[in-house]
């Protein structure tokens, strides 16, 4: 068994330096531009097991393994989620469905602004709350292009949508897997995080219009977006603190979906809003892929056909999200397969734990249940219904496996970067640098869930990751462990915008490959002062309104 290093250099700046190398080349890679993201991705990949062999001293043959479990892991769930949410979305285009349901959309209100609010934020919340793992965006990335939204507007906007909700996304289970890390009751945590993220429920649609349409054209749609991020951050706290946190965002989102409709039905701006592009500089329309054929205005009941491959893929994702369903199928449809020399090989040491923890390394290929062969499933119904062919389907999915090949790569490579740095301790290291700040722990702590989110693309992974962490660092100085363990999921959500795996997700969706680095310089910033406020946020609450960290359940 190998015992992580978290200090292999002995100068503790050095060590975070070099544990920071691989993804900070990842990033910069791919902002700079001039490579494709999955060239960037295995660069990367080859820096990352170069300094986690010769820097940090893992066996040679336990970090190759580490990385191809992490690469099958990028495949299965999340490339396969991205694969047939495509498949879904080429079918619905390919029959004139989805002009149809642009047509409805734009019944509903023809303005951007108002269209953004709708898909981006309170139906993208749903997509979070019932799937997670990259479907939000995969699915608003997609409608909104379809909308005509330029494809850095659609892809960049998804990505800032997809923010307030994750914490409680795939049913609620980054609480679950931050629980299970800390051994903190999973009620209480997801009420904390209930008293954190409704602030940035309102906060998030007000950015996210100013983001595309400035302070001018947010300032004309203020009852509009109000209305929207109140009647999402309500549910949002009532729900988390008083009933459970499995069933938030989809309850959250049905309410700020049926308020923001029925307010737009008795209200609607005096200005309206055409553009489809950000009103900052933006001209990836030109290098948008070509738009679907105009036809003729649809009839009530095409306008009701459109929306049943949607509905569908609702339906279905909410029972494969639901634990019933999971305990139903999992033990006849799942293949277990410890990964040889890399399971219980591996030992995480204090003060990452409290006591030293072996790591294992069970590839659970529960191939039934995963959300993507739900979609799938979906995606073969909605077809027939759209009377496609069996051979008529098996051709468009071989066209969508091409479409995404280079996406699926890509993804593939970046897991195996955030599991390569997992197993070898790079991460903690990173960690244990936060933990260092003392009295501004609060703060950084938070910033630690953004960077966990960045690193792995799942606010899940980095509440597991780093979760046995927080609660270690928060007894330590005298601060809440369910305050901090909060902080790490809440601060994660932010960092989902940046985290290479969802970017890529954007570009695919919008069909807009090759346009990584644009993508990731649109939402940096936002991403970076969204999270630096729930840091403010956290200290306010350790240290000012300690009142507002009490949580009885």
């Amino acid at each position: 068994m190998w015992a992580q290093v978290y200090n292999p250099t002995g100068s503790t700046v050095l060590s975070t330096l070099l544990a920071a190398l691989p993804v900070v080349a990842l990033l910069g890679l791919i902002a700079w531009g001039k490579v494709e993201a999955y060239v960037a991705a295995f660069i990367a990949l080859i820096l990352a097991l170069l300094v986690a062999i010769f820097i940090f001293t893992m066996p040679a043959g336990v970090a190759i393994r580490a990385a191809v479990f992490g690469a099958v892991t990028g495949l299965f769930p999340i490339g396969w989620i991205i694969l047939n949410v495509i498949f879904l979305y080429r079918l619905t285009v390919e029959k004139g469905w989805f002009q149809i349901l642009q047509q409805s959309i734009g019944g509903i209100t023809p303005d951007r602004r108002l269209q953004l609010l709708l898909i981006a934020f309170s139906f993208g919340a749903f997509f979070e709350g019932a799937s997670g793992f990259g479907t939000p965006v995969a699915v608003t990335g997609a409608i909104l292009m379809g909308l005509g939204f330029s494809p850095l507007a659609a892809a960049g906007l998804s990505l800032i949508a997809n923010t307030a909700p994750v914490a409680y996304g795939a049913l609620g289970t980054p609480i679950q897997g931050l629980a299970t890390v800390t051994g903190l009751d999973p009620y209480l945590l997801g009420a904390m995080v209930g008293r954190q993220l409704p602030f940035f429920s309102l906060i998030v649609p007000f950015w996210l219009i100013w983001a595309f349409a400035g302070f001018r054209g947010m300032i004309q749609i203020w009852p509009a977006i109000l209305v929207c991020g109140v009647s999402f951050a309500v549910p949002q706290f009532v729900v988390s603190n008083y009933i459970n946190p499995w069933i938030v965002d989809i309850a959250a989102s049905l309410v700020s979906m049926a308020c923001l409709i029925g307010f737009l039905k008795v209200w609607q701006p005096s200005e309206l809003w055409l553009s489809p592009a950000l009103r900052t500089k933006d001209d990836s329309a030109l290098s948008a892929p070509p738009p679907p054929p105009a036809i003729p205005q649809a009839t009530p009941e095409q306008v009701r056909m459109s929306w049943i491959p949607w509905a569908i893929l609702s339906v279905v994702v909410i029972i494969w999200g639901g634990q019933w369903f999971k305990n139903l199928v999992n033990p006849i449809f799942t293949w277990n397969y410890p990964v040889e020399g890399l399971h219980n090989m591996i030992q995480k040491v204090p003060p990452v734990v409290a006591k030293p923890a072996s790591e294992g390394a069970v590839f659970a290929f529960t191939y039934l249940s995963f959300t993507g062969t739900g979609i799938l499933i979906a995606a073969i119904i909605a077809g027939f219904v759209m009377k496609f062919t069996p051979g008529q389907l098996v051709r468009a999915y071989g066209q969508t496996l091409w479409v995404v090949r280079y996406s699926l790569m890509t993804i593939m490579a970046m897991l195996a970067i955030g599991t390569l740095t997992r197993y070898s301790g790079l991460d903690a290291t990173l960690g244990l640098a936060f933990a260092a700040t003392g009295v501004l722990y609060p703060f950084f702590g938070t910033l630690l869930g953004w960077l966990g989110v960045a690193l792995t693309g799942s606010d899940t992974a980095s509440n597991v990751l780093f979760g046995g962490l927080q609660k270690i660092t928060a007894e330590q100085l005298g601060l809440s462990p369910i305050l901090m363990g909060a902080a790490n999921s809440s601060g994660g959500v932010m960092g989902k915008m940046i985290d290479a795996q969802s970017i890529v997700v954007a570009s695919t969706a919008t069909g807009w490959f090759g346009h990584e680095g644009t993508i990731l310089r649109f939402v940096f910033w936002h991403s970076i002062v969204l999270a630096c406020l729930v840091g403010v946020l956290v200290m306010l609450q350790a240290y000012v309104w300690p009142f507002s960290a009490m949580v009885i359940h």
